[in-house]
């Protein structure tokens, strides 16, 4: 395919290399699809049941009002990303920033840690929704995040969950560090830290063959959408947007519609051909 053979000289040719990826990235690692009601349904039959939304589940009020409830969801998600392994695009990603250019960045709306798992250097990831591998203070009483280290116990007929984490500060509830639906008690600054991170990358990237490697990100919540054409509107960039059902992308850049892994290892092997 043209379009691969394309994608693969300009990673060939990057000085600096940002992959942005959305949900659509974990598919492939066997990760439910929450695009639409149907699709969170189909990954949480319960919440069909009670007639709920990705939307209204992920929302910080559960953690005030009914924190077993707001546990159940987030403790459920917790355990399906720590059981996941990354699929082989992220090594291939990995190998890629590490071996062809001369840098790389990760900017991700997950909220998974998948990035870390598959060994992308932590301080080289911005996660712009947060982690749910860190929590903080519901109320928050400080301004403190910590690595969660909890083990939630669900019921899995109800998904309630049987146990709570509390802030270790005030003994009060304790939330994912996420940004959620709603948003009031978010505390933004790890993933402010992540950002400036990023800032001074890009800051030092003037004059160089940058290429934006976007997976799975979809138009619902399009946060690293926007961050790709942001990225992709300065000299010397070249966004490669592969998503299997919106790939379409403005400009001298790179649609492929396809699934991550596919694409990825095309790309992959017409550069080691």
């Amino acid at each position: 395919m043209e379009v691969i053979k394309f994608a693969a000289e300009k990673i060939a040719n990057a000085n600096l290399l940002i992959m942005t990826a959305g949900a659509g990235i974990g598919v492939d690692s066997g990760l439910p699809d929450f695009r639409g009601e149907k699709g969170f349904w189909n990954a949480y039959p319960m919440y069909e049941r009670l007639g709920l939304s990705f939307y209204d589940c992920a929302n910080p009020i559960h953690f005030e009002t009914d924190p077993h409830f707001g546990w159940g969801f987030y403790g459920h998600r917790l355990e399906l990303y720590r059981k996941t392994t990354p699929h082989d695009g992220f090594n291939i990603m990995l190998n890629w920033g590490k071996n062809i250019a001369e840098d790389y960045f990760v900017v991700t709306s997950n909220v998974d840690g998948q990035f870390q798992k598959a060994g992308f250097d932590p301080f080289k990831i911005y996660e712009i929704h947060g982690s749910i591998h860190h929590l903080q203070c519901l109320a928050p009483c400080c301004d403190a995040i910590w690595e969660n280290n909890e083990n939630i116990q669900i019921d899995y007929e109800t998904m309630r969950a049987k146990n709570i984490p509390k802030c270790r500060f005030c003994d009060r509830v304790a939330r994912p560090n996420i940004l959620m639906f709603g948003d009031y008690s978010w505390l933004p600054q790890r993933s402010h830290e992540q950002s400036d991170r990023f800032d001074n990358v890009i800051q030092n990237a003037s004059g160089k063959n940058i290429v934006v490697v976007e997976v799975g990100a979809g138009t619902a919540v399009p946060s690293i959408r926007y961050t790709s054409e942001r990225l992709g509107r300065r000299d010397n960039t070249t966004v490669i947007r592969i998503n299997l059902r919106e790939s379409q992308i403005a400009g001298n850049h790179i649609s492929i519609p396809m699934r991550g892994l596919e694409a990825l290892k095309m790309i992959d092997e017409e550069l080691n051909g």
